[in-house]
């Protein structure tokens, strides 16, 4: 019996350094996936809406403190073969590479912990502000959020690149003067990088807004601001991609932002009704100060000139809604109205048409009326001219 313990004692002596690795990996994989799903239930019972920085918190970190133990147990576990006893020598590559390695994990784990956290430290805030009847401004909140990603993204590079041995100041010098170099090889690609930053900043349009470009084609609804381009949908549904570093240069209209829109019309009524036009008029600025989808603040509606062929009164006004078929609907039933208006004041709505006045037929008008048509009564034809041949 003592024999047997004896050899049970030898063997774990031998493989004492194998059996430590392998219950140190089985063990931090067992703790990672325990925390995972204990943190994972944790943040299941936590309202997105009331605990927005805790639901977020929690969200992110399940899966990278996960990720975090199994690489602290496996470099742990390389620490192990590395000592006493262990598989490899204190003097060998991986040896001497195992704690930058295990440093970089870390960071890469960390940021990755931070960008899901922001991630979803957003959402809980656009689904509160939805919550309590409030809008909150995705194009600022994007922007926000792409911000802190990239400083944390940044960092990380940095921290990284130090665990590994670089100099960080003497890569910051070398930035500085690459950047020139940079700065003039991709001149297009910052442009459009600071074309995004100036949109994120003084925000002439966001996500969901309807923008046109004037001296161009470029109009749609926008659906994506990212750093190099923005993309919108125009009204046949095709995506296309405009450059950021356009919006510096070029003016923008926000259709969406609109007050109300314009009605701007001219309508044009007879020369024989210039008697009639003063109680048009009238009646229809009567018309335009009591219609409920006009607002009441300013409109025009004048006898503007004299036109080639006709009287030209000029309609200006504005609609209460925005509503593209709100204000097709009210146009539509402010011309009726004053077409209606004219007619009732005996007046008739004319067009591009030309009067010829012959003063030399009024006679044989007259005189072919006063003989009742007949042919043998009407005035002798002139004589025909010799003929040339």
């Amino acid at each position: 019996m003592q024999t047997l313990f004896q050899q049970a004692v030898s063997i774990y002596e031998e493989w004492q350094a194998t059996i430590l690795v392998f219950v140190t990996v089985l063990g931090s994989l067992a703790i990672g996936a325990v925390l995972r799903v204990a943190l994972a239930r944790l943040a299941g019972r936590l309202h997105p809406v009331r605990h927005v920085w805790m639901h977020g918190l929690l969200s992110g970190a399940s899966l990278p403190l996960q990720i975090l133990v199994w690489v602290l147990g496996i470099a742990l576990a390389g620490k192990m073969l590395v000592g006493r006893g262990g598989a490899l020598q204190q003097d060998s590559l991986l040896a001497h590479g195992l704690d930058p390695v295990r440093d970089v994990m870390v960071i890469a784990v960390v940021m990755w912990f931070l960008l899901r956290a922001v991630n979803q430290i957003q959402i809980n805030l656009l689904a509160r502000a939805r919550d309590r009847g409030r809008e909150l401004d995705p194009t600022a909140a994007d922007a926000i959020g792409k911000l802190c990603k990239a400083s944390i993204v940044i960092t990380a590079i940095l921290m990284m690149m130090q665990a590994l041995g670089f100099s960080i100041a003497g890569l910051l010098a070398f930035g500085g003067m690459g950047g020139i170099a940079v700065g003039f090889a991709a001149q297009s690609l910052v442009a459009n990088l600071l074309g995004g930053l100036t949109i994120f900043a003084s925000r002439p349009f966001k996500v969901g807004e309807y923008i046109i470009i004037p001296g161009t084609d470029l109009m749609g609804g926008v659906e994506h601001i990212g750093w190099r381009a923005t993309r919108l949908i125009g009204f046949d549904c095709k995506p296309f991609y405009v450059p950021n570093a356009m919006f510096n240069t070029q003016p923008v209209i926000n259709h969406t932002r609109m007050t109300s829109r314009r009605i701007m019309e001219d309508i044009h009524i007879r020369y024989a009704d210039i008697d009639a036009v003063p109680g048009i008029v009238a009646d229809g600025r009567a018309l335009l100060s009591e219609h409920p989808g006009i607002k009441h603040d300013f409109f025009a509606f004048n006898f503007s000139s004299c036109g080639a062929y006709s009287l030209k009164l000029s309609l200006y006004a504005f609609t209460v809604s925005t509503d593209y078929n709100d204000y097709m609907n009210v146009q539509e039933d402010v011309l009726l109205r004053i077409a209606d208006i004219i007619r009732r004041h005996g007046a008739r709505m004319t067009g591009p048409v030309s009067t010829v006045d012959m003063p030399q037929l009024r006679g044989q008008d007259a005189q072919s009326d006063a003989a009742g048509a007949d042919p043998a009564r009407l005035p002798p034809m002139p004589p025909s001219l010799p003929s040339m041949g």
